[in-house]
């Protein structure tokens, strides 16, 4: 929800503060006061037009700010998420600045983003439905959505099916466009694989080659060096006068013999007997490596050629043995593939009439469930409309086929007509602002609780309502307020009686200039504000008896 809006320099707005919380939240103030402004304030947070115009004359700067208690609310979560914006402990604060020059920045915690970010997000947080913004219900691809809320769980596995039969439609007819554009050029592509899989097969790649064959092309290379220094390291341990292995035993021998007479030898005597084993293992190694050495001009020439094969085929096939495996692999999936094309494209083709037909169907059952619903949801509304002074009101929900996707094959379209005689039309080219908001707030009614955005703003939802209809409009908005932050703009007493927090929105001229002031009222301040919303600027005892009568049922959320 909305927590607070600071405004600076716009129209008559220099500088205003409001804090905003849960429940019903209604703005009242003599026409002109800048009530309005402030609600065009919010959507210019939310990504609406920047003008301008809009600076408050003199300035060269104007902002708007908008912090949002999002919490865990999983559409914003994961909106931010997948646009790396970072929740400040459940918080999203939004500024919108604008220039003399026609510029404007904006900014989500701190970090410019584009204006096309701040809209989708805006779209997220609120719902406006002011005179001039019915950001759902003018969009009738929205349409469907409202009616997929309220029919809810029934439509859960349909909608799925759709999504998953239309995935595999979608992945059958890409697999036969791909082997459509490889059999275009056929014999050209069997001849490139064949010598691919020729060359790849001659070699024979073993993984961990490579590094055996450097390593054996190091020995060959180096034969007398190696056998040079095995024979000269067997004679410095073994052979030499003085050798290690001499010297070794010597010391083992005279320790052994003075055991007798200090037990605690035994340690340092294993060691040497240790060692002793180890350097008669090495003599044994070292033998036999000199005698297995031996130079190899031919084998030297065959690894060398070999290494060089792999070589050129790493450069065109991979960084290693096992890319050149894979590589190969690949290649006689390929040739296979195409040499069975004909027969190939006959079973994908196969394929997608099949899933067509399933994809069909599974449309036809989400279209069903859709269809069996309407008619409920349609005279739900109605209802609801009824009740808010539109008793001639005619609400209807058409579903008509359209190219099908993976939301299905139908297009709903809200029809509507608020006068008798008159049949119903397309609702988002025929409402009036009023009646536009009135629809929505019967349909919000419908699916309070279901689901949609946290916040609702309503701008003069109460045009040409009076008596009991704005009495019922009063109570369904506090009823609302029990499912969303309900913001409003009002000049009826019985929405402002039933408001959970009221703001009266002033004009004060100081030194010349007019300047909007925002005041949160008290007890008694509602009392007056509601008495002069009553009887006009000359508030009597009867008027203000009326205002706390209006006050005395008040529920808070």
């Amino acid at each position: 929800m909305l927590v607070e809006l600071s405004v600076r320099q716009i129209a008559v707005i220099e500088s205003a503060d409001l804090m905003l919380g849960p429940g019903f939240t209604v703005l009242s103030g003599e026409t002109g006061a800048g009530k309005s402004l402030l609600i065009d304030a919010i959507g210019l947070a939310l990504g609406n037009r920047a003008d301008s115009d809009l600076l408050r004359t003199g300035a060269s700067r104007g902002q708007v700010s908008l912090i949002a208690e999002v919490g865990s609310v999983g559409s914003i979560v994961a909106f931010c998420t997948e646009n790396g914006l970072d929740l400040e402990d459940g918080r999203l604060t939004i500024q919108r600045e604008l220039s003399a020059e026609g510029r404007s920045v904006c900014r989500i915690n701190g970090r410019t983003q584009p204006v096309s970010v701040l809209r989708a997000l805006g779209a997220l947080l609120v719902d406006m439905h002011g005179q001039h913004d019915h950001q759902v219900l003018l969009d009738p691809d929205r349409h469907q959505d409202y009616l997929d809320l309220w029919i809810g769980a029934p439509l859960v596995a349909p909608k799925q099916a759709v999504t998953d039969t239309w995935q595999h439609l979608a992945e059958r007819r890409n697999a036969l466009r791909v082997l459509q554009q490889s059999v275009q050029h056929r014999a050209q592509r069997l001849d490139f694989l064949a010598f691919q899989i020729q060359e790849l097969t001659a070699l024979a790649p073993v993984v961990g080659e490579v590094a055996a064959l450097e390593t054996q092309i190091s020995r060959l290379k180096n034969v007398e060096r190696l056998s040079a220094a095995a024979f000269e390291a067997r004679e410095g341990l073994f052979d030499s006068e003085g050798a290690a292995h001499e010297r070794l035993a010597s010391a083992t021998a005279q320790l052994e013999a003075l055991r007798e007479l200090d037990p605690t030898l035994d340690e340092p005597l294993n060691h040497l007997r240790t060692a002793l084993f180890a350097l008669e293992d090495a003599q044994r190694s070292l033998t036999d490596y000199s005698e297995g050495i031996e130079s190899h001009p031919e084998l030297l020439d065959e690894a060398l050629t070999r290494l060089d094969d792999y070589r050129r085929l790493l450069k065109k096939y991979g960084p290693d043995e096992a890319a050149l495996l894979a590589h190969l692999a690949e290649a006689e999936h390929e040739l296979a593939t195409l040499t069975d094309a004909e027969q190939n494209t006959e079973t994908l083709q196969a394929e997608i009439e099949a899933a067509e037909a399933s994809f069909r169907d599974a449309c036809a059952r989400l279209s069903a469930v859709r269809r069996e619903f309407a008619g409920q949801f349609e005279a739900q509304t109605q209802d609801e409309l009824r009740e808010l002074a539109m008793e001639h009101a005619q609400f209807r929900v058409e579903i008509v086929d359209r190219e099908p996707d993976s939301g299905g094959a139908d297009r709903v379209t809200y029809l509507f007509s608020a006068n008798p005689g008159e049949d119903p039309r397309p609702l988002h080219k025929i409402a009036s602002g009023g009646e536009m908001s009135r629809v929505m707030l019967s349909l919000k009614v419908v699916l309070a609780g279901k689901a949609g955005v946290p916040s609702l703003i309503f701008d003069e939802i109460d045009a040409g309502l009076s008596g009991r209809a704005a009495a019922i409009v009063a109570r369904k908005l506090q009823d609302l307020s029990r499912f969303y932050q309900v913001i409003t703009i009002s000049h009826l007493p019985q929405l402002a009686g039933r408001a959970s927090t009221h703001y009266k929105i002033e004009k004060q001229l100081s030194q010349g200039r007019t300047r909007t002031e925002i005041r949160g009222l008290d007890s008694e301040e509602r009392v007056v504000e509601i008495a002069r919303m009553l009887a006009g600027e000359q508030i009597g005892e009867s008027a203000l008896a009326n205002a706390r009568e209006l006050l005395s049922p008040l529920v808070k959320p």
